[in-house]
Formats: structure tokens, C-alpha cells, sequence
């Protein structure tokens, strides 16, 4: 099976990404000594995408300004010349690389595109000077807190407040993970 990651160029098409994710746990945080910790809490399961709660679609959407763009940068992971993930990537604020999105489809996880869309992402913020990177996820995003885990990236902030208004009756909380590069 053929993997390639490209950078996203006039033409390219965006296919739909299943995003779909079966949520079964959550993590459950203590912050001690400066520093978060974690345990696991299985929970009732039930399916969660992204496209649900954003409502949005990839084909809708102008990505143009992702192009030749210093500032923020798409790439997207072929298999086989069909799309199985994306990232985007933008300059932060605080010198760090900011993943607004990365999502590998259902079909093609677990096979280490994921990793290679982090590790473009790790090659931008470098050639671009950029002190590390961070992201956001959510609690019940086990599976990708993992991962994220298993790529370096450390948790370094909650937000409890965030999606209190967008996911009443669900106790999700924001996760920030940093990576230094």
C-alpha cells in the first residue's frame, strides 16, 4: 500500500474524511507538581465526528489561502491516490506551529499516516523557526490523546468552559498538547 503526504496546491481536491470516532472513555485530569496526570474512565459508548458539531464540509469550504502561504500550510495524505487525511497547520501567536485540524479517515488509520502528517508538521515549524507545537483535543478523544502522547506532545492546558454551550449534557473538556521542536 502506497502512502504519500503532499502539500495542498490549486487543484487538489478534497475529498470527504470520515472523521467518525467511537467514544468509550475519558480522561480524567489532576494537575499536581506543575504538571497534568491522567486516568482512564470507561464510559457508555457512543460515535462522535467532527463534521457533526461543525457542521461544515470540506468541499464547501475555499482552503486558497493555505496556499503559498508562509503563515499556515495544508498537506494531505494520499493511499493508494485516495485522500485518507489531512492536516492544517498555522503560525501561532506565541511562537509555536498551531494544528487546527488533522483528521486520517476511518477506513485508513493505523497505518502511520497520522505520524506522517505530525512529522510535516514538525518540518514546517522548524523551517519556519517556530519553537514548537500545540494543539487541542478533547477528553473523550482517548484514542487521539494517545497518539498525541506517543508523538512527544505533553499536555499543558485545560479548558473546561469551551464547548459548554456547543455539547450540553457531555463533560468534555479542551486539551492543549505542546511539543517542543
Amino acid at each position: 500500500m502506497e502512502i504519500y503526504v503532499k502539500e495542498f496546491a490549486h487543484g487538489d481536491r478534497l475529498d470527504p474524511i470520515d472523521d467518525s470516532f467511537t467514544v468509550d472513555s475519558m480522561l480524567v485530569l489532576t494537575f499536581t507538581g506543575h504538571k497534568f496526570h491522567y486516568v482512564i474512565k470507561e464510559i457508555p459508548p457512543y460515535t462522535k465526528s467532527y463534521m457533526d458539531i461543525e457542521g461544515k464540509d470540506d468541499e464547501e469550504t475555499d482552503y486558497s489561502s493555505y496556499i503559498n502561504n508562509p503563515d499556515q500550510v495544508m498537506y494531505l495524505a494520499f493511499c493508494e491516490e485516495q485522500l485518507a487525511g489531512q492536516i492544517m497547520i498555522k503560525r501561532n501567536w506565541n511562537q509555536y506551529a498551531y494544528i487546527e485540524d488533522i483528521k486520517v479517515d476511518l477506513q485508513f488509520r493505523r497505518y502511520g499516516i497520522g505520524r506522517q502528517l505530525i512529522d510535516k508538521a514538525k518540518s514546517w515549524a522548524k523551517s519556519g523557526n517556530m519553537k514548537g507545537i500545540m494543539l487541542e483535543t478533547q477528553n473523550n478523544n482517548v484514542k487521539a490523546c494517545k497518539f498525541y502522547e506517543s508523538c512527544g506532545f505533553v499536555l499543558g492546558g485545560i479548558d473546561c468552559y469551551i464547548y459548554k454551550n456547543i455539547l450540553e449534557g457531555r463533560e468534555e473538556t479542551a486539551l492543549y498538547w505542546y511539543l517542543s521542536t
